[in-house]
């Protein structure tokens, strides 16, 4: 009886771990209030201060969450074109969801979610939770996840910054672009 229990044990436990999806989670305090923190990541001058140089944002369930990276690209090009926010709780969570870049053309075509949880922590600071979720396995799905287990990271520094120092001066990053688009392509 002992050894069935313990192979029931080992069995539920190898279940357990194989269910476990992956997720990136990635946290950050920030040096502002909650309100301020929400309407960085629910207004388009909010998205553009910190995440990147052109939004399309409409904060309601089913609206737009286009944060375009490159807007000087064609549609469906210029980074997460048509993602919608899934959900929002104000002043506590939102979620969108999300797509990967342009350069992994497969993994592109499926959609992931992320999800933000801000909490206050002294009436002057928000801790911001990061969850990204809905990973598929192998091939270009685990570039993707390697891709934004860098980038989430960069995004919420740059949240912090934008307290700390200002908003992100896109200008250099602009012109970069301005030079990318003007190169011939390379065969």
């Amino acid at each position: 009886m002992r050894h069935l229990v313990l192979s029931l044990c080992l069995a539920f436990s190898a279940a357990l771990a194989h269910s476990a999806e992956r997720a990136i989670e990635k946290e950050v305090v920030v040096p502002a209030p909650v309100a301020q923190v929400w309407q960085a990541w629910t207004t388009r001058a909010g998205i553009e201060s910190f995440f990147s140089p052109q939004a399309e944002i409409d904060a309601r369930v089913g609206g737009a969450f286009h944060i375009h990276m490159d807007p000087l690209a064609e549609p469906g090009l210029k980074g997460a074109d048509d993602m919608r926010y899934m959900a929002l709780q104000p002043m506590k969570m939102l979620s969108f969801d999300w797509n990967a870049p342009p350069s992994l053309p497969e993994a592109r075509q499926q959609r992931t979610f992320v999800v933000v949880r801000l909490a206050d922590i002294d009436g002057k600071s928000t801790r911001v939770t990061l969850t990204h979720l809905g990973w598929g396995d192998g091939g270009e799905w685990d570039k993707t996840y390697i891709y934004f287990d860098r980038a989430w990271g960069y995004v919420l520094g740059n949240l912090k910054k934008r307290y700390e120092t200002g908003p992100m001066d896109w200008t250099d990053w602009m012109n970069n672009l301005k030079k990318a688009h003007a190169e011939p392509a390379k065969s």
